[in-house]
């Protein structure tokens, strides 16, 4: 295999910076609803999608079978509501506990791997989970006796850790017969659909927002959702995907210094605590259930 053309574990790092900006510019919209943020982000998602897919993908999406489109439409409606749980939650606790219990999906995903799938676990998985969990509970208990609220934004969050979960469990077997781009679109196609009705239904409006939210809300659609998740799937031809996997891991300390430096959030003693267990049980997880790379890079650019 060829050299890469740019360095993917620099891809990786501009990518995790990426995705930390989702939270800060969600709390930057404050005032808005959660489901309108989400409608937002997807639907300018989807239509900076649409020429590409159109053009290029047009006959893939004609001949998506009735199942995959059944399979990627529960995804969606999955990865909409994750989109709510989890930017709800920022209105009730701070963007570091957030974070970091949403990023615990890992965690979700191979229990709901063992429990739909019948996959087992090392010892070393187990051990790691139990790690990751504690530090969770560490955090929540924090943010509990901070205040009642703060605990509920917590829960929100892992809530919505679920929900991703579920999105991906649900879409990955449509995945592996779609492109990328084409399952991308359907996905957030169909998350847009649920998020207006969703925002009917609640009597949301739609418009009359300031200027800046429509800048924030087409920055959420571009900068995490484009630029983040396109340098981790490319990345993925050069790197192994645990190796992606354990640079995520590291997107709740990239969005807790960015909401340092913007939004003057301070860490309180147990996010720190909890925080560094959580990443530290995530890592010790992905190393243990890790497979072979599939290339070894090498260090020239």
């Amino acid at each position: 295999m060829r050299h890469p053309p740019f360095n993917p574990y620099a891809a990786v790092v501009i990518g995790v910076i990426a995705v930390s900006t989702s939270a800060v510019l969600v709390k930057l919209a404050s005032g808005a609803p959660a489901g309108i943020i989400a409608n937002y982000r997807l639907l300018f998602a989807v239509l900076l999608m649409a020429p590409i897919i159109f053009i290029k993908y047009r006959d893939e999406l004609k001949q998506i079978n009735k199942k995959d489109w059944i399979l990627s439409a529960i995804s969606g409606i999955f990865l909409a509501f994750h989109f709510i749980l989890w930017f709800e939650s920022l209105n009730y606790t701070s963007v570091a506990s957030s974070v970091v219990l949403v990023t615990l999906q890992p965690i979700f995903a191979f229990l709901g791997t063992y429990i739909f799938f019948k996959e087992h676990f090392s010892p070393g998985a187990i051990i790691s989970m139990i790690i990751a969990l504690f530090g969770s509970v560490i955090i929540s208990w924090g943010d509990f006796q901070l205040n009642g609220a703060a605990f509920y934004g917590d829960m929100l969050a892992l809530a919505g850790a679920v929900f991703i979960t579920a999105y991906f469990l649900i879409g990955q077997n449509a995945r592996r017969r779609l492109s990328l781009m084409t399952y991308t679109f359907v996905v957030y196609g169909v998350s847009s659909i649920t998020l207006i009705i969703y925002n009917l239904i609640l009597g949301n409006a739609f418009f009359g927002y300031p200027l800046g939210h429509w800048w924030i809300f087409l920055l959420l659609a571009i900068i995490p959702t484009f630029l983040g998740h396109t340098l981790f799937n490319w990345a993925l031809r050069w790197l192994s995907t645990a190796t992606i996997s354990m640079g995520t891991v590291f997107e709740p300390v990239g969005s807790t210094i960015l909401a340092y430096f913007i939004l003057h959030e301070t860490v309180t003693g147990s996010q720190w605590l909890g925080g560094t267990i959580v990443i530290f049980g995530l890592m010790l997880f992905i190393l243990s259930t890790k497979r072979k790379p599939k290339v070894t890079i090498s260090r020239k650019h």
